[in-house]
């Protein structure tokens, strides 16, 4: 597998350059296609109303969504004319009300071998924001790329780390990471706290480590005890401690609505993480 198309949304102008950037990487490093969705957002939640103003407040909001798609269209295409002329890239400018994120947002990542978004918290951060996310990774059940602040530094990292737990969706990260991991220098599968009972009670990782090291991986299993009070503080600081690109874990999520919403454990990591984080459910 590589990646051959690379998708990402464009919802905040100010994250467009380091997105955009992020994105013009991977595909000069794997000779991919870039689609970019510029969506403006009608954030107007219409419950009641006085009689007569409705109608107004609906088309003030759909007339400010329009206005910032094509904002938002404006701006990717200056990022992409300042990444120069090689990107090869589509862009394509849409208006959506937020409960509808999802199926437009879904409809493209499903398509997509990655898609790369900025970190979807922070004050300058809409409430559209988590939503793709939510939307690309368990709706369109794409592998996502999540960006830190200080956006990506390599489009092959050296050292990964890999957060392991037995789970199925620990497992699709892990496949969707795999051209990364093929490419990496050191790859370290961490297993936080392994059960006594569970399947691979007497070699925490290893049925994996053996897989991608017949891959030709550089994989090593690091076994850590719960020494914080989150699994996601452990993890976090084994990051730091190894210096690491990557961290490739699988995306946890719980709703009684909608198929899923970011569970706790999923959202600590994205707010914390300091390194691009490669999530798949």
């Amino acid at each position: 597998m590589t990646y051959k198309t690379i998708f990402t949304v464009a919802t905040q102008a100010e994250h467009v350059p380091l997105t955009i950037a992020a994105a013009a990487r991977f595909c000069a490093q794997n000779d991919a296609h870039l689609d970019v969705l510029a969506l403006g957002v009608d954030r107007t939640q219409m419950g009641y109303s006085y009689i007569g103003t409705g109608a107004v407040l609906l088309q003030v909001a759909q007339e400010r969504a329009d206005n910032d798609a094509r904002a938002l269209e404006a701006a990717v295409k200056a990022a992409v004319a300042a990444e120069g002329p090689g990107l090869r890239v589509s862009t394509e400018a849409a208006v959506t009300q937020i409960g509808a994120i999802t199926e437009i947002v879904a409809q493209r990542a499903r398509f997509a071998d990655l898609v790369i978004l900025a970190r979807p918290y922070g004050t300058d951060q809409g409430i559209e924001a988590e939503a793709v996310v939510e939307s690309a990774l368990f709706e369109g059940r794409a592998p996502v790329l999540v960006l830190p602040e200080s956006g990506l530094a390599t489009a092959t990292p050296k050292r990964v780390i890999v957060a392991w737990n037995q789970g199925r969706e620990a497992m699709a990260a892990v496949r969707a990471a795999l051209p990364l991991l093929k490419q990496a220098e050191q790859v370290t599968i961490t297993v936080v706290d392994p059960p006594v009972h569970g399947p691979e009670r007497s070699d925490p990782g290893g049925m994996l480590c053996q897989m991608l090291v017949r891959h030709g991986v550089h994989a090593e299993v690091s076994v850590l005890a719960r020494t914080l009070p989150r699994v996601s503080d452990v993890l976090l600081r084994h990051v730091r401690d190894r210096d690491a690109d990557l961290l490739v874990m699988g995306a946890y999520g719980h709703s009684r609505f909608r198929q899923a919403i970011l569970g706790g454990a999923t959202r600590n990591m994205l707010e914390q993480a300091t390194v691009p984080v490669l999530m798949a459910h």
